[in-house]
């Protein structure tokens, strides 16, 4: 129905803070320390794909329209809060277990990092 609205949503807003610190950092002339804001590109690329992807099958099973109200669950109020019910919890749960994800791959990394200095510095 309309679950892709929240991991879309997720990504508008992860983007305009990827902008914002890269514009921070370029007007600073230093670079991002923090590893998340450094690896938020990740974050970026998984939510947009994801939301295309998910976008694209609701455009194919009929779910979403090229004239108002757009999402065919949006045209009746039993219709709306079914649609609202699905954002509230597949969207939701969709976009939190993507940052999840990216955190996990971002600590990761991190520990990888650190050990690969730390063995080049022993040897």
């Amino acid at each position: 129905m309309a679950c892709f609205l929240v991991p879309t949503t997720e990504a508008i807003v992860t983007t305009i803070i990827k902008k914002t610190a890269d514009n921070k950092a370029e007007k600073k002339g230093t670079e991002i320390k923090n590893p998340f804001l450094k690896k938020m590109n990740w974050l970026n690329n998984m939510l947009w794909g994801g939301s295309a992807l998910l976008a694209f099958e609701h455009v194919w099973h009929g779910e979403v329209t090229p004239f108002f109200p757009f999402l065919t669950n949006a045209a009746t109020p039993e219709s709306a809060s079914e649609m609202l019910r699905e954002m509230a919890t597949s969207g939701v749960a969709m976009a939190a277990l993507v940052s999840a994800v990216w955190v996990g791959m971002v600590l990761v990394t991190g520990a990888i990092e650190k050990r690969t200095v730390a063995d080049g510095e022993q040897q």
